[in-house]
This record gives C-alpha cells, structure tokens and sequence, in this order.
C-alpha cells in the first residue's frame, strides 16, 4: 500500500503568517490542510483500488487454470471415461466453492488464531477487513480447487462419483486450509509473516504453493491411487506396464497451455499487491513491487521452459521419440516446482528448478512402473514430486535481498543455501515437506480408506471395462455411428482403415 500523506495546520501557520495577520493565516493553513487530505485519501482509495484490481484479474486467471485441468484431464484418459473426468472437474470448482466459503477461508485465513488453525470468517462473516477484502477471498478459494483438481487426475477412470463428491468437500473445506494456514497465515506456525517466533528464524517461504498447493494435491492423489490399485489392464503378465493412452493429445496440448496462461496468476498474483515501491524515496523510483511481479512471471517461465526441453531430449535418449505429453507434463512439473521460490530467486537459478524438476518427473514416473503404482496423469509424481524439489530448491536459491524486500522483517532473516545464507531456510524447508506429508496422509490416506472400506470408493470391474461415461453418466462424450458401437471398432473416416480398439478406448 502507498505511504500515507499527511498535513499539519500548526506546521503550516508559521510559514503563512510571516508575523502578521495569524488569524488569516491560520483559516489559510486548515483549509490548504483540508484539501490536501483530500487528495491524500483519494490516492489512498487509488491505491486499495488498484491492488484489489490486480488480485481480481489474478484470481481470474487462476480460475481459467480449471478449464485447462478439465482438458488436460480428459485429453489423458480414455474416450470412454471423458464426461466422468470432465464432471469432477466441475464438481471440485462447485463444491470446493460451497466448503471453502462455509469452513475453508476461516480454517485458513480467520486471524487472529492459534499457530494451527484460524477461527473467523464462517461464512464470511464480519467480512471484509482492512487486511483483506472480497477479492482475497475469491483468490485463495481457486487455490483451494487447484489442489482438489490434481487429486482428482490421480485417480481418474476408475473411482465412484461419490468418493469424488466427498474427497473434494473434505480437501477444500478442511485439509487444504490447514495447511495454508500453517504456512501463509499471519497467525501459522511456519509463516514467514509471523511477527515473533519464527521457525528456525525464518519461517517457510512458499510463495505461492509448491507445497501448500502441489504437494498436498499430489500426496492425496497418491494415497487415492495407492488405496484403490491399478486400472484393469495396465500392468500385463509378470507385471510388465502396458500403457493405456490418453484419447486426445490435442486436448492435452490445449490444457496445457490454458494451464501456463493461468499459471501468470498463480504465481505473480501471489504478491496480492502491486502498488508498493521498494524504493527509498516514494514517487521517484522505478524500482517497486511491480518489478517483482514481473521478475516472477520470468522465472515462472524460464523454469517451465527448462523442464519441457529436458523432458524432450531425455525422454528422447531413454525411449527414442519425441512425446507430445511427455513434454507438457514436463513442463507443468517445472512450473509446479519453481512456484514456491518463484518470487525469490534470480532468472538463471530458475533454469537450474526446471532442469531438476524434468528428471525429478521422470524418475519418479519409472519408479511407478517399478512399483505397480498407476496415476492416468502421473499427478502425484508431478505435483508431489516436483513440488518437494521446488521447496528444496527455494531453501538452497533464496536470494537475501528478494527475501528482505518482500517478506520484511529482519535484513538479516535466512536466505538460500547455496547463495550464502545458512542452512536455517532449508531445515524449515525439511520440516515443512515432512509435516504435509504426514497431514494429508493421516487425513486423506483415512478417507480414502474408509471409503474403501465401505465400498464408495472403485467402481466394479465390469462397469470399469465398459468406461465410466456410458455405465454412470448416461452415455459416451462422442458421437459414433451405429457400425461402430454394434462392432466395437474405430473406424477411420478418411480411408477406411480400421484402427485396434473398442469404442472409448
């Protein structure tokens, strides 16, 4: 926010006066005072009409990131499976809006509160404050569908709607906000904007959600995934991987890059203002928090960039071809990665998260295979793996000045590793992806469990091979003539070829 101005009538009067005439002068001092205040509180609402603006158009652009899961989804799954995917896409944005405003903004936000949880703000009430206003809150609820969304792919093309109906009302409304608390609440334990105690001196500095985000996502796809099993067909005879392809690279492509629009919002948004100068002098320098939200569109793109071209070569030199989905996830693993340190490190350190995050991607999809582990669209190694490497990366790159601009404070507060700054930032790093780990296991690894227990959570076997789509949802997303359906063969238009494969396959 701006510096506030302000006028003094008693200062002024002097200066009017010139020894003679104090009366007039002092009419002249209140009302050259009057008007200045008037033009000070006007560039004050200036101000809070400009931040609120941009954290509008921020949260705007994180919400289009949905349209760009919903795609990427259902590009990455079978034809036979496209409206189920599709449906919890809608139902994580619906649903996650309902809890997050009933219990979520107030577990996460509702200061002032205890280290663990918030406590205000029930559905909104007593809303807004002079620390946040509407915007913030419609914000922070599409962070909360985002990391439902990544749950949702890892468990995609053979789970019960239901479970999807009750994982989602649970992530947003309960697990996903406490963990936002803990780390980006003025209140959290582990926030870097605590005033006092923070934790090893420094606090967490996840910016925008490597962790709090992406790995809570990723670790309840995995206990999802892990919990239900293998899609029917996807590890053969003595366990070999038999790959069952998404239906649509084209829809792949198209999510990804509503993804990399939106992710402009997610992570430069994060500042939530921009109408701040870094400057010692207000009004004359260039040089402000405007700078940095630009700073951080960069290494937000530089690292995405980094990890699709690694991605391209290596899987390259490990299989012989160039994958079109290959890259895209990829590149969404050096997004998810550079997003906790995004706003604190330089450009070039950039290059070095997505480079890492590429084979953090790729190694932990071999590791699947290794294991019989089976996510459609590798969510929990993406989201949870890269988002570890991103939190790890932030401890080890974290620039001083970056981190005294914008989190405050102490000049001397711990910063990177590698670049001088003590090992402190790092251990809170260790800490934080240790306690996520244990939180979304304890609490989504037991849901999905019970639900597994009671039979709510996989879909039977029959209804499984026949696709989600006509069994559950009413029929299949796309259009086949009735030679195709009676024969359960594709059949191509523009030669008459026959390709392999049942109908939605």
């Amino acid at each position: 926010m701006a510096t506030s101005l302000s006028c003094s009538a008693s200062d002024l009067i002097p200066l009017l006066s010139g020894g003679a005439n104090a009366t007039a002068a002092a009419a002249a001092a209140e009302y050259i005072c009057g008007r200045f205040d008037t033009v000070a509180g006007k560039f004050t609402d200036a101000a809070y009409a400009i931040d609120n603006t941009y954290l509008l158009f921020s949260a705007y652009l994180v919400f289009a990131m949905q349209l760009g899961f919903a795609m990427l989804c259902a590009g990455s799954v079978r034809a036979k499976n496209t409206m189920n995917i599709m449906l919890t896409n809608v139902i994580d944005a619906a649903a996650g809006g309902l809890f997050y405003y009933l219990f979520g903004f107030a577990f996460a936000f509702g200061s002032p509160s205890n280290g663990f949880i918030g406590k205000h703000f029930f559905g909104m009430y007593d809303f807004p404050q002079p620390t946040f206003d509407y915007p913030y809150f419609l914000y922070q609820w599409t962070f909360a569908i985002a990391a439902a969304g990544i749950t949702s792919g890892s468990i995609a093309e053979r789970t019960q709607f239901v479970a999807y109906l009750i994982y989602s009302a649970f992530l947003t409304g309960l697990v996903y906000p406490i963990v936002s608390h803990w780390f980006w609440s003025s209140d959290g334990w582990a926030s870097p904007a605590r005033s006092e105690n923070l934790l090893f001196q420094s606090g967490v500095i996840d910016f925008a959600g490597s962790g709090v985000v992406h790995m809570v996502g990723g670790i309840a796809g995995l206990w999802g995934a892990l919990i239900e099993g293998p899609r029917i067909g996807r590890f053969g005879d003595g366990g070999k991987p038999v790959t069952l392809r998404g239906h649509s690279a084209t829809l792949v492509v198209l999510g990804t890059f509503l993804l990399w629009f939106g992710w402009y919002g997610f992570n430069p948004g994060s500042f939530a203002t921009i109408f701040k100068s870094y400057g010692e002098t207000p009004g004359n320098s260039f040089y402000g928090q405007w700078s940095a939200v630009g700073r951080t569109a960069v290494t937000t793109t530089l690292a995405g960039c980094t990890a699709a071209l690694t991605t391209l070569f290596g899987k390259r030199l490990i299989d012989g071809y160039w994958n079109v989905t290959d890259v895209c996830n990829g590149l969404l693993g050096g997004f998810a990665a550079i997003t906790s340190g995004c706003s604190v490190v330089e450009p070039w350190a950039a290059l070095v998260c997505g480079f890492v995050a590429a084979w953090v991607l790729m190694g932990f999809n071999r590791l699947a295979e290794k294991f019989h582990f089976d996510d459609p669209l590798e969510a929990a190694q993406l989201h949870g793996g890269c988002g570890a490497w991103g939190i790890i990366f932030t401890g080890l790159f974290a620039e001083k000045r970056y981190v005294a601009e914008i989190f405050g404070g102490d000049p001397n507060r711990p910063y990177g590793l590698l670049v001088g700054g003590g090992g402190r930032l790092l251990a809170a790093h260790v800490v934080q992806i240790l306690v996520i780990t244990g939180w979304v296991s304890v609490t989504m690894g037991t849901l999905f469990y019970i639900l597994h227990k009671l039979k709510l959570l996989r879909i039977p076997a029959e209804d499984e091979i026949a696709g989600v789509d006509p069994t559950s949802h009413g029929g299949l997303a796309y259009m086949y003539t009735e030679d195709e359906i009676r024969n359960g063969i594709m059949v191509r238009r523009n030669g008459g070829d026959n390709a392999q494969g049942n109908v939605g396959v």
